[in-house]
């Protein structure tokens, strides 16, 4: 819901940085893999009890999340690129609520198992629905540039790493903030189904 307004904050500096980091040689493959491994790394700090350092990692992981796009906006964008970044975004989406449940599996692991259950089923009708979009030619740029078509919902990346920070900073509730998450990401998903079926069965009766 507040990614379109949010990459009109952020996509000018990143950028800015991102054409700076071409012009010495980085990739963007590097850079996502990069991010990826700190994101990796704030799971296993969060594993480990250690969350206000996870806190500065997961971050970090996340201004590199949108530097491998600005980079390669600067150089040359390709779809391996564009897949490489969202398997990277979805396992580093699973790790760290896998890793609150390793931190605290009596408290956490049932609503680890409902918050993880729910980005399945989100990130099933997101990658779905931009299947079907680049079948049928249809495309936007609201949420910045992509490789795929990005669905709009009720949470969004900006919403989810909101949402992490939350954790790192109230650990003892990440219970009570999965359960909460969860819900949502289950109605978001279900939204999506509904607005795939009535674009999906339009473009059918064109």
């Amino acid at each position: 819901m507040l990614d379109a307004a949010a990459r009109k904050l952020i996509d000018p500096p990143l950028n800015a940085v991102g054409q700076g980091l071409a012009k010495r040689g980085m990739t963007a493959d590097g850079v996502t893999l990069v991010g990826l491994a700190l994101g990796l790394g704030a799971a296993g700090l969060i594993m480990v009890g250690w969350t206000w350092a996870a806190l500065v990692m997961l971050l970090a992981s996340r201004i590199a999340d949108g530097l491998d796009g600005a980079v390669a906006r600067a150089t040359r964008k390709t779809d391996f690129g564009g897949y490489l970044d969202i398997a990277c975004d979805f396992l580093f989406y699973g790790a760290i609520p896998f890793a609150f449940v390793v931190m605290d599996p009596a408290t956490n692991a049932v609503a680890g198992a409902y918050l993880l259950t729910s980005f399945y089923f989100n990130g099933t009708s997101f990658l779905g629905y931009a299947i079907l979009a680049e079948k049928r030619g249809i495309e936007t740029s609201a949420q910045g540039v992509k490789s795929l078509y990005y669905s709009n919902g009720l949470l969004e990346g900006t919403e989810t790493i909101v949402f992490f920070v939350l954790l790192c900073l109230f650990p003892a509730s990440f219970a009570t903030l999965a359960w909460i998450f969860g819900t949502l990401c289950f109605a978001t998903a279900t939204l999506r189904l509904i607005a795939a079926r009535r674009v999906f069965t339009m473009k059918e009766d064109q």
